[in-house]
């Protein structure tokens, strides 16, 4: 007999629902703590094996102590995603709320902005980068405000991720009381100590990718808070020249000025450097100058703008003293001390990165910048360069002859200015910088190449029409190059590969402006190995002063050779992005001679040589014992690989 007697029209209450296998099996104390283990490593396991798959490769050759360094992240990402999904997990309380919403944003942050950094510069963002990144923050916001759309795909899976390990750890962890406080209170003490956990993250960046993150994190706070010793990220600071002698022009040279017209981070197959009827990527420029003299073999010795132009400007290699980078003399001194007026007129905003301290002293008689043409001038195209060919053309004539003229290009900067309502002949294009997107990405580019060369021509044309213009030489390069992903990062100053420091130059000639042998040499240049330490020169020589003894003590550190003589800079040369005027977010450098060319990155495991003569697009390393020669130059000037221990400048 049962237990309950029922009487007629009661109704017998209803037995407990069968349980489901999903409800047995959770029941499981072996299983239920498997699934457990499994929620609170996921996180780390994910960020794990992401990085497996970007830097497969690079992690099998992790040996002695980065191995251990990379197991320590390890570690240390388990611990925190751990003690958060734990912290986040009761179903009461008000700590539960703050842990929840801490690891939701930590983690999307860590694993999403490392994704999308990774897409862009084949390396992870780390402390270097973000004390970097501190001194022009304006920038950065305005650089990912433009490819936003794939800034913030990449933060969508890890966020969908962390809502889902909080849903199921509320449902499966089921921490006790005690616990649950403890886990609350450590949680949010353990991310912010994992801002100032020292990992190794430079070189082969042997570490996680999440635990790099929460370092640079921690870099930038401490920067914000002015707790961090900067003095290795250098930015230019007010030059004063050496004095430079009264010189004398040579008397037998013909009556000159010089137009010096350097772009921004112009890559040399973007222009057509030689004059070619059907050309389209520079046409207005191409129209203009037929009968130009091309140097088809440019290099810059960086991809950093402030070292370009230190190096344009002085005739010194990048590798020089801070002090001795901000106390040489540069072509408008020796212009000025021959008599020549000067000018500069530039696009670039002057406050990136203490640009107007650079320019404050050069003593020229005309200047603008991009805060003059436009106060609201974006930070890192300047102004709209239709207002800067306007300006010169209205101001050029106003110049006492002979003179020396320098104007610097910027709207080629990314996110690269282009007017929507200019011609966009590149299609199709797009402002996506998403991977399989980089050849319409690259279009985008090419476009904004494109209207800037017809400002460049606007200018150029109306000089050509003035009485100065018939004996005016014009000299035209860039001061970097651009990369579209061909060894995996994305713009400027991350490599020396060619891809950043082949760049466009040609210069244009009126008749009668250049001796016979001048023409000569030029000619003969033309598919000469050139670089831009050949460019200062060229100017003295054109100004009439290469060669006057007063400036011996000068030439002295000047290693390039005028392009309008026979000689070539045929030594070994170094090539470096981080220099006493600018030091670099990832340490890169080499040497160049002849054809052979060294390189290393930071998360480069050694020393690189390629042979541009017969691999121009440098994709078969030969090793470096086929740079022997360069190897032990390098190691004497810089002292070690990128990334290997303390900057050096």
């Amino acid at each position: 007999m049962s237990d309950a007697t029922f009487f007629p029209g009661e109704q017998k209450p209803l037995s407990p629902p069968e349980p489901t296998s999903t409800s047995r099996l959770l029941r499981s104390p072996r299983l239920r703590l498997a699934l457990s283990v499994l929620l609170l490593t996921l996180p780390s396991l994910t960020d794990v094996g992401l990085d497996v798959l970007r830097r497969g490769p690079r992690l099998r050759e992790l040996h002695g102590d980065y191995v251990l360094t990379y197991l320590a992240a390890v570690a240390e990402s388990t611990l925190l995603w751990a003690t958060l999904v734990y912290a986040a997990s009761p179903r009461r309380g008000a700590l539960r709320h703050v842990n929840a919403v801490l690891f939701a944003i930590a983690l999307t942050l860590a694993i999403g902005a490392q994704s999308y950094f990774f897409g862009q510069y084949n390396a992870y963002l780390n402390v270097d980068v973000s004390v970097f990144a501190s001194n022009f923050k304006d920038s950065v916001v305005n650089q990912v405000a433009a490819d936003l759309g794939n800034y913030l795909r990449a933060k969508a899976p890890p966020l969908a991720l962390a809502i889902a390990l909080v849903w199921v750890g509320s449902r499966l962890l089921e921490p006790r009381r005690w616990p649950a406080i403890i886990a609350g209170i450590l949680a949010p003490l353990l991310l912010v100590g994992s801002f100032f956990v020292p990992t190794q993250h430079r070189h082969l960046q042997a570490s996680t990718p999440d635990v790099l993150f929460l370092n640079a994190v921690g870099g930038l706070l401490r920067t914000q808070l002015g707790m961090t010793e900067q003095s290795n990220q250098l930015r230019p600071r007010a030059r004063n020249s050496l004095p430079v002698p009264s010189l004398t022009r040579r008397a037998d040279l013909p009556k000159r000025n010089v137009v010096l017209v350097i772009l921004e981070s112009v890559r040399a197959d973007s222009v057509c450097v030689e004059y070619d009827e059907a050309c389209r990527r520079t046409e207005a420029t191409n129209r203009l100058f037929p009968a130009r003299y091309p140097l088809n073999n440019m290099r810059s010795l960086d991809s950093c703008t402030a070292v370009s132009l230190a190096v344009l400007w002085s005739g010194l290699l990048p590798t020089e003293s801070r002090d001795t980078l901000h106390t040489w003399p540069l072509i408008f001194d020796y212009a000025r001390a021959a008599g020549y007026d000067t000018a500069f007129w530039t696009s670039q905003n002057m406050l990136f990165g203490n640009a107007r301290l650079w320019v404050k002293n050069l003593g020229v008689s005309r200047f603008t910048s991009a805060t003059e043409l436009d106060p609201t001038a974006d930070l890192d195209m300047g102004a709209p360069e239709q207002l800067l060919a306007a300006r010169i053309n209205g101001e050029i004539g106003q110049l006492r002859e002979p003179y020396l003229a320098v104007v610097q290009l910027s709207n080629v900067h990314y996110p690269y200015y282009v007017n929507p309502r200019g011609p966009m002949p590149f299609e199709p294009w797009t402002t996506s910088k998403g991977p399989d997107e980089n050849a319409a990405f690259k279009n985008y580019y090419q476009n904004s190449v494109y209207q800037q060369d017809q400002h460049v021509a606007a200018f150029l044309s109306h000089l050509r029409s003035t009485p100065a213009g018939a004996h005016t030489v014009i000299v035209y390069t860039s001061d970097h190059g651009e990369a579209f992903r061909e060894h995996g990062q994305m713009g400027h100053t991350f490599s020396i590969f060619d891809e950043e420091i082949k760049v466009p130059a040609w210069i244009d000639a009126p008749p009668g402006t250049l001796t016979e042998g001048e023409e000569r040499a030029l000619r003969g240049k033309r598919d000469k190995n050139l670089f831009h330490i050949d460019i200062a020169p060229t100017v003295l020589d054109l100004l009439g002063v290469l060669g006057d003894p007063k400036l011996d003590e000068y030439a002295a550190k000047m290693p390039g050779h005028s392009l309008i003589r026979s000689e070539l800079s045929e030594q070994a040369l170094p090539m470096t992005n981080c220099a006493g005027v600018w030091s670099c977010a990832f340490e890169n450098w080499g040497y160049m001679r002849g054809t052979r060319k060294l390189e290393a990155r930071s998360w480069d495991p050694g020393w690189k040589c390629y042979d541009l003569a017969q691999d121009p697009d440098e994709q078969r390393n030969l090793g470096p014992e086929a740079c022997n020669d360069l190897v032990t130059l390098a190691q004497g000037t810089f002292g070690r690989l990128p990334g290997a221990g303390v900057p050096q400048h």
